[in-house]
């Protein structure tokens, strides 16, 4: 006896036709979702709101729709859980950026403050050669 869930196979969507608005019908049927999941997810994903209009009729715009798709290749093709699929879209699974060392804190003398204003003085002469007679 095998084991193993055999997970669905990734469908092939139909191209998103160019319009400005889709009613929930239409969007259930370019993402493979049922109407009933598409609102469901509307109260767990606060990024997708779609327009209400006319006795709570559900509009949505392109990338409303682009989200979806999103939304059902995390939680079927992914296998996320909800809240996973949440904390991906929300950037919270983002590797955390190293934190950069500050500098060692320098305390100069006299004359360690002439050898940097010599050095700054020599880069302002290669940079601008009129403003070291200037200074």
């Amino acid at each position: 006896m095998n084991d193993r869930v055999n997970k669905p196979a990734a469908i092939v969507l139909p191209p998103i036709p160019a319009k400005r608005y889709f009613t929930i019908g239409e969007v259930s049927e370019l993402c493979g979702v049922k109407p009933h999941v598409l609102r469901y997810w509307e109260q767990e994903f606060t990024q997708l709101k779609p327009v209400k209009r006319r006795g709570n009729r559900r509009y949505y715009q392109h990338h409303e729709v682009l989200l979806i798709r999103r939304i059902r290749e995390l939680l079927y093709e992914q296998g996320f859980t909800i809240s996973g699929a949440r904390n991906k879209l929300d950037g919270s699974n983002e590797p955390e950026q190293p934190e950069i060392p500050e500098p060692p804190s320098i305390s100069l003398d006299e004359e360690g403050i002439e050898k940097v204003r010599a050095e700054l003085l020599d880069i302002l002469q290669v940079l601008r050669p009129e403003a070291v007679a200037q200074a």
